[in-house]
C-alpha cells in the first residue's frame, strides 16, 4: 500500500468523522427547535409567506383559536402596514424531548410603515409574557420540526372573523 493511499485514506475518515460529528451537534433536538424559531421569526420579518408557511404545521392551533390558515392570513394583514420590520427575541429558553420541543422568550418588534405600524409596535411590546413556541418532530428525519401551538397569556387578539 503506497504512502499517499494512506495518507488519504486518513485523511478522509478524518474529514467523515468531523462531518459527522458536526451533524450529530447540529441536529440535536433542542438546537433544531432554536434555529427553527430563529428562520420562522426571520421569514416573518421578511414578509414571506410561503417561508413562514413552510413551518407551520397543518395541525397547527393557537391560543387565539387560529389554524394554520389563519394565522398565515392575520400575519399578512397586521404586517402589511409595515416597509420595514426587526423581530428580535429576549433572552431565549429552549428546551426539547423529541418528539417534542418548545422555545421562549419575549418578543420585540421594530419598523416602519404606515400610521398603523407604531400603535402594532406598541401593542406588541407592551405584552411582558413570553411568547411559547410548540414544535413538534414530524418525522424520523431529525430536521423536520413544525410549529404546533403559539401561546402567550398577555396578549389577547380579539376574533374579527378574518
Amino acid at each position: 500500500m503506497s504512502s499517499t493511499f494512506k495518507i488519504s485514506f486518513y485523511a478522509s475518515a478524518l474529514c467523515a468523522v468531523i462531518l459527522g460529528l458536526w451533524l450529530a451537534q447540529l441536529w440535536q433536538a433542542d438546537k433544531q427547535v432554536r434555529l427553527h424559531t430563529e428562520h420562522f421569526l426571520a421569514q416573518i420579518a421578511a414578509r414571506d409567506w410561503s417561508g413562514a408557511g413552510d413551518f407551520i404545521s397543518a395541525d397547527y392551533h393557537d391560543d387565539w383559536g387560529h389554524d394554520r390558515k389563519e394565522v398565515l392570513n392575520r400575519l399578512h394583514l397586521v404586517l402589511r402596514f409595515f416597509t420595514s420590520l426587526t423581530i428580535n427575541a429576549a433572552n431565549p429558553q429552549v428546551s426539547a424531548n423529541p418528539p417534542a420541543g418548545w422555545w421562549s422568550a419575549k418578543i420585540q418588534i421594530a419598523g416602519s410603515g404606515s400610521e398603523f405600524a407604531p400603535e402594532i409596535i406598541d401593542r406588541m411590546n407592551g405584552v411582558t409574557e413570553p411568547f411559547v413556541f410548540h414544535w413538534r418532530r414530524e418525522s424520523w428525519r431529525p430536521w423536520d420540526w413544525k410549529l404546533v401551538r403559539v401561546s402567550n397569556p398577555g396578549l389577547e387578539i380579539p376574533n374579527s372573523g378574518v
